[in-house]
């Protein structure tokens, strides 16, 4: 009864974000593991009467081993675009390469499902802080996540990762014995799979001097080498003054202001 009710008061206090209609806890997976039927929800926001909006899927951070969905900028939901954000399942319990299949699973549900909520599915940005924007940007750049489930990540319009690890992300290297500062690129990297005709990609830094394992150089290189081998539409940004975990509410116009660009040239 407790947790129903929680659920209730859940789905009651998202319908109030912004005139927002929502659904709350969705499952994603079919199944009977009682982790992954905990964990493999989403929540959709969809301003009243939408129709053939932009759609943003975001991903919380929480360094893969802890977080929630409901760690996502007002700002983001009140946008005016619909938001479908999700949890994934988080190491300890499961390895990394589950929790970008989590992330891949999220993003085909939105491509067969949101056109019930108002969104376009030609429309469709992925995006998140830390943790998720390491997810948002395995997902779009290692394609074989999205291809599992009959998804070309090309058809993404665009990756918005909000100071994700490009390197292979550090919960991860810390299962293999090693430390946060001791990097490492391997096939759970994003820089392993930079492409020239990957999806527009939209990354946003805090200050260097505050940011996290020195998570700008990071991906200012992510960046340099993907105007390297030729892609054609990556920018990047850095939010003087704002650290790791404060860079997410100001990073929201940055996103905003892209979609609106990469829609109107569509």
């Amino acid at each position: 009864m407790m947790k129903r009710t929680l659920i209730l008061v859940l789905a009651l206090c998202l319908t109030f974000i912004a005139g927002a209609q929502t659904a709350a806890d969705i499952p994603y997976r079919n199944t009977v593991d009682k982790y992954a039927a905990e964990r493999c929800r989403l929540d959709v926001f969809a301003p009243e009467g939408a129709k053939d909006l932009p759609v943003v899927v975001w991903f919380h951070g929480g360094g893969l081993t802890g977080g929630s969905k409901a760690w996502t900028p007002k700002a983001l939901l009140e946008s005016g675009f619909v938001v479908v954000r999700a949890n994934y399942r988080l190491i300890p319990n499961v390895d990394i390469a589950t929790c970008i299949d989590d992330a891949a699973a999220v993003v085909a549900w939105t491509f067969r499902n949101i056109g019930k909520y108002g969104g376009a599915k030609d429309k469709i940005f992925v995006s998140g802080h830390s943790a998720g924007g390491y997810l948002t940007n395995m997902v779009g750049l290692d394609k074989h996540w999205l291809a599992a489930y009959g998804i070309d990540a090309d058809d993404i319009a665009g990756l918005i990762p909000f100071s994700g690890q490009v390197i292979s992300h550090f919960a991860y290297r810390k299962t293999l014995g090693m430390s946060e500062l001791q990097p490492s690129i391997d096939r759970f990297a994003p820089l392993y799979h930079i492409r020239p005709d990957a999806p527009p990609i939209v990354i946003i830094s805090g200050d260097r001097e505050n940011e996290l394992y020195g998570r700008y150089e990071e991906t200012a290189y992510f960046w340099r080498m993907l105007k390297v081998i030729g892609h054609p539409d990556v920018h990047i940004y850095e939010l003087q003054g704002y650290d790791h975990g404060s860079m997410a509410d100001p990073a929201v116009p940055i996103l905003i202001n892209h979609i609106k660009r990469l829609v109107k040239d569509r």
